[in-house]
């Protein structure tokens, strides 16, 4: 699958199929809503009410289908796979990555949802009396399959799919290449663009979405400490700084000083959760976040299908677990590009459950730890005011919760300040990712034009804009669930072909036991047993190795390119110069590419055959090899010693592996 004439190639620049596409669909889109906000927000309620009677069985299923893929593709063979080649090692030490992942479990609608949800399910649950102790326990439930691992099961896939196909197959890193088992190179042609044309769509409604929550929300407590009007165009006003304040942030690279502003903005929101447990019914909390918990876990399976068909119609399902699913699965190709860039050497056992877990206890936790404090309020302190809220106006409802609390004043100004860091840097890297799915060229972790970061940032503020103009919370809510719906057929059509490319990896390693030609390392003929000794303890320079590569390698690899030029196949020998590495490419159409490219690789010289030298040599000698590389990486053995006739056979061989793998995989 891996073909360096897919591979990405000099400076990262706009992809046009995939901006044009994009950019007109959300321009016209955003034009129209703002123009004619009343009759857009009608439309976007009454489409939404399609969607949720229609297919809101088939979002059910779906978003349980992505988890189940992880978690059985983790528990099997391939959860082995790395994603990169088989010598790629982490760039992260685990506490460095688990602290990222932790990162991207952290978002502005934290705040916005973290009290209002539940205490929404419980007032007006979809099944049961309201307003009772079993409601309650129902609340919890639902606020955690809503933010539980269905959504981090659908992060982790997409993540899963960018990185294996960008970093062990060499594909460009964007969506259309999971579906390089089924299509080829027509990647590079209307299907993929299209592909990658609808997930940046449903991203920039997702993150839309997510702008509008928190804009909400940071009205809400401007207005509770300032007085600041709660109305549309103090909104807009807010949404038009803050995303010039994190487009700025994306262009101008200072991207440092954010990221520090972001951990310490971090342990601010650790330090008011903690608070929260703390100056509340601690004990209770505690309680309940276990019971949570356990009920969570018990009916997950029964509420992954539970589309109420039983019950009085209502509109409570596409309301919320709709809407949810939809929002997870709009947000995948942000969330997921971050994670798929912070992971490669990972296997896939190792990223699958990093992911699903670990950002999954600390939002559990919080959720577990306001929603419970909110019932606390509610249900034994005759606090009716937050429920009521929660339903009359959700933005506010977290501020009136901590007004019940110690020092109100100075916690609602910090949570206001961490909800506005978390509003920049959610803006900042969403642009960035936009770009980045609008662009070609260059390595998979260079990021996009920064003209496309400003475009992007006033597209996502423009759609926030008029989804507020047009109806608020539910206009949003109504958008994300239309713009995911073709996406989220595409992601299913993504696990398809990544369960293909996984069959054929396990195909390939089949083939590898096929050999018809003697196996190189044996060496036969090379001057007896002395001869091979003297190689085996032989540590050599880098100009040694050098003049073998041109000597040796370089004309082995030109005289079978000819031989297979000659007999119609399309073979080419190309040069890495700037890391001293040849490569042997031949074409089959459609079918996977043979690569064979021998890198020149420098290690530091054993202690052992260190001997006689002073101490500044000892720390700076190295030896190098010429190691073979096929599509999949390493193989692990060095090429030096080896004569022309021997190179030639290895590459044969090689070669008739492949053909045994091209054999088993059609």
């Amino acid at each position: 699958m891996s073909a360096s004439s897919s591979a990405p190639s000099g400076n990262v620049r706009m992809n046009p199929p995939v901006f044009y596409f994009a950019a007109s669909f959300i321009l016209i889109f955003g034009i129209v809503v703002i123009s004619f906000p009343q009759a857009a927000g009608q439309w976007l309620m009454a489409a939404q009410s399609w969607a949720a009677n229609t297919v809101g069985w088939y979002y059910m299923l779906a978003m349980t289908l992505y988890l189940v893929f992880v978690v059985v593709t983790a528990l099997s063979g391939y959860g082995k796979i790395k994603l990169g080649a088989d010598h790629d090692e982490p760039e992260f030490s685990y506490l460095s990555w688990a602290g990222m992942l932790f990162a991207a479990g952290i978002s502005i609608t934290l705040f916005f949802f973290c009290v209002s949800e539940p205490l929404t399910h419980m007032l007006q649950p979809p099944q049961g009396e309201a307003g009772t102790q079993e409601a309650a326990r129902q609340a919890m439930q639902l606020l955690f399959l809503h933010w539980g691992l269905h959504g981090w099961g659908v992060f982790a896939f997409v993540g899963m799919a960018l990185a294996y196909f960008a970093y062990r197959h060499n594909l460009p890193l964007a969506l259309r290449s999971a579906l390089y088992p089924l299509i080829g190179k027509r990647i590079n042609g209307p299907i993929g663009y299209a592909v990658d044309g609808f997930g940046i769509i449903a991203t920039i409604f997702g993150l839309g979405a997510d702008m509008g929550f928190g804009v909400l929300h940071l009205n809400s407590g401007l207005d509770y400490l300032f007085g600041v009007a709660h109305t549309q165009w103090v909104q807009v006003i807010l949404i038009t700084l803050m995303m010039g304040a994190a487009i700025l942030v994306a262009v101008s690279g200072v991207d440092k000083g954010v990221r520090v502003m972001s951990d310490i903005n971090m342990l601010l929101a650790c330090a008011l959760l903690l608070f929260v447990l703390f100056a509340g019914p601690t004990q209770h909390l505690l309680s309940t976040l276990v019971q949570n918990v356990g009920d969570y876990l018990g009916a997950l399976p029964s509420k992954s299908f539970d589309v109420y068909a039983y019950d009085k119609p209502s509109d409570w399902l596409g309301n919320w677990t709709v809407f949810y699913w939809a929002w997870w699965i709009a947000w995948s190709p942000f969330v997921g590009l971050f994670i798929a860039r912070i992971s490669r050497g990972r296997t896939i056992r190792e990223f699958v459950f990093g992911v699903l877990l670990i950002p999954l206890g600390f939002t559990l936790a919080w959720m577990s730890i306001f929603g419970n404090s909110a019932i606390d309020q509610v249900i034994n302190h005759g606090m009716a005011a937050i429920g009521q809220s929660a339903i009359d106006d959700p933005s506010m409802t977290l501020y009136l919760l901590l007004e019940t609390y110690p020092w109100a004043r100075t916690v609602i100004a910090v949570t206001v300040f961490i909800s506005f860091v978390f509003f920049v840097t959610s803006a900042d890297s969403g642009t960035v990712v936009l770009s980045t799915l609008s662009a070609r060229g260059g390595n998979p972790d260079e990021d996009g034009p920064k003209w496309l970061r400003v475009f992007w940032g006033a597209m996502t503020a423009l759609v926030t804009s008029g989804l507020l103009f047009a109806g608020s919370i539910d206009s949003l809510k109504s958008a994300v669930v239309l713009t995911s719906l073709p996406f989220s057929i595409i992601l299913l059509a993504m696990m398809w072909g990544l369960h293909k490319a996984f069959h054929m990896e396990s195909q390939r390693k089949i083939a590898q036991l096929y050999s018809l030609a003697p196996v190189a390392s044996s060496r036969p003929g090379r001057g007896g047993w002395r001869q091979r000794l003297s190689q085996a303890v032989s540590f050599p320079s880098r100009d040694e190795v050098y003049r073998f590569m041109d000597t040796h390698v370089r004309p082995a690899v030109a005289e079978v390119t000819a031989s297979f030029a000659e007999k119609g196949l399309d073979a080419v020998a190309q040069e890495d110069t700037p890391h001293d590495n040849v490569i042997f490419e031949i074409g089959h159409g459609e079918e996977r590419p043979f690569i064979y490219q021998v890198q020149m690789r420098g290690y530091f010289t054993p202690s052992f055959a260190r001997g006689g030298m002073g101490n500044q040599e000892l720390k700076n000698r190295r030896y190098y090899r010429a190691e073979v590389h096929l599509a999949e990486g390493s193989q692990d053995y060095d090429l030096v010693g080896y004569s022309k006739e021997q190179i030639i056979n290895d590459i044969l061989d090689q070669y008739e592996r492949h053909m045994q793998f091209l054999h088993l995989v059609r």
